[in-house]
């Protein structure tokens, strides 16, 4: 004789897991599970999103590739975008935005192409100090650099220094796939030096091929480039469709070139555009209130981002892309004014005004205009 087994009751699968996990987090107490979770398994599914390094691959003196095993969540992305990561440096979590520089990969992996910055906390650590193993913080990623579907017939990409990052993600995916793009695309690439170029030795080896057409432009050769000569560069320059990540000068000259002759322009800039004030406009001290604050005071000039002073000044701050965009960095002004670098828009927090909140700012892109306290 035999016995049929009880059916499972709806939503008894949950009711077993909810179980062993009550009795898994007791056996871990003081700890919490998901603490000792993150030990063993730290890039599984509902983990906070992390990344292993798994190798680090210089490419230059003062630049390297850091290659990532991101966690389950991990979403994916389109070649172009960009990626916060948070780095911790004595004992500091530091967040910074890099281009992910990869196309399609079998082993899952994504990839940074880092160079180090003078001056550059994260830039060189990662850069000079970053091994594998190492464990670092992931956002998912962001932008709108990215190419436009179909593609168009001729392509102009004119990159300078690490504005090649996000590029090389883009030729790297087009040039992975069974068939190669149609598309006739020309580089133009400026650098420095030769020494400091970044993947110098893969992009000639695309132009060799044929799959580009690669114009190298180094300042100590060539003399910074003058963007009126594009069209001797590129003799078909009006039947191209620009996309160009560099230096703030180099777009700036690119954007009004552009303009001028009526053609269509996208760029990537690492930093917003800043708008300088008028000689004596703006400045003032900045008081940093709350438990991470500490009462701190600032004093700062009309161009300095308040992000940039407080780290300056040891205070652990909250940040990610540093250009206004993911709104990590914003903390609420209890009273005073700020003023945006990228238009010079007044921000007011007038007390008895502003409600209890106070008034959002960004502080990647404020300076002070003015006394101001912030909450922190």
């Amino acid at each position: 004789m035999t016995t049929a087994a009880a059916p499972l009751t709806p939503g008894g699968g949950r009711t077993l897991r909810s179980a062993l996990r009550r009795f898994a987090e007791s056996a871990v107490t003081p700890l919490e599970l998901d603490d000792v979770l993150d030990v063993f398994h730290p890039l599984r599914a509902g983990a906070e999103l992390r990344g292993r390094i798994v190798q680090v691959l210089p490419e230059t003196a003062e630049s390297a590739t850091i290659v990532l095993k991101p966690g389950r969540d991990w979403t994916g992305h389109v070649p172009g975008q960009y990626v916060r990561v948070g780095v911790d440096v004595e004992g500091v979590r530091l967040w910074r935005t890099y281009s992910l520089t990869h196309g399609p990969r079998a082993d899952g992996c994504i990839s940074i192409t880092v160079k180090a910055i003078p001056g550059g906390v994260v830039s060189n650590h990662l850069v000079h100090r970053a091994r594998k193993g190492q464990m670092l913080q992931l956002a998912q990623p962001e932008g709108e650099f990215v190419l436009p579907q179909p593609l168009p017939r001729k392509l102009l990409l004119v990159t300078g220094g690490s504005g090649i990052t996000p590029v090389i993600g883009m030729l790297r995916n087009l040039h992975s796939k069974a068939t190669a793009p149609a598309t006739d695309i020309v580089l133009v690439h400026v650098n420095a030096s030769e020494s400091a170029a970044i993947f110098r030795g893969e992009l000639r080896a695309l132009h060799a091929s044929g799959r580009i057409s690669l114009v190298e432009r180094f300042d100590d050769t060539h003399g910074v480039l003058d963007v009126a000569l594009l069209a001797e560069l590129v003799p078909d320059l009006d039947e191209r469709l620009t996309y160009a990540c560099g230096p703030a000068g180099l777009l700036d000259a690119l954007e009004q070139h552009h303009a001028d002759r009526g053609l269509e322009l996208t760029t990537e800039r690492f930093r917003p555009v800043v708008v300088t004030p008028a000689d004596g406009e703006g400045g003032g001290t900045v008081t940093l209130t709350g438990a991470t604050g500490g009462g701190t005071e600032l004093e700062l000039d009309a161009t300095t981002p308040i992000l940039d002073a407080a780290e300056q000044a040891g205070v652990l701050m909250p940040s990610g892309c540093r250009m206004g965009i993911c709104m990590a960095c914003v903390l609420p002004m209890r009273e005073g004014a700020v003023r945006d670098l990228r238009n010079g828009a007044l921000t007011v927090a007038v007390p008895g005004e502003t409600g209890p909140q106070g008034v959002p700012i960004q502080t990647c892109i404020s300076a002070a205009a003015g006394a101001c306290s912030i909450d922190h």
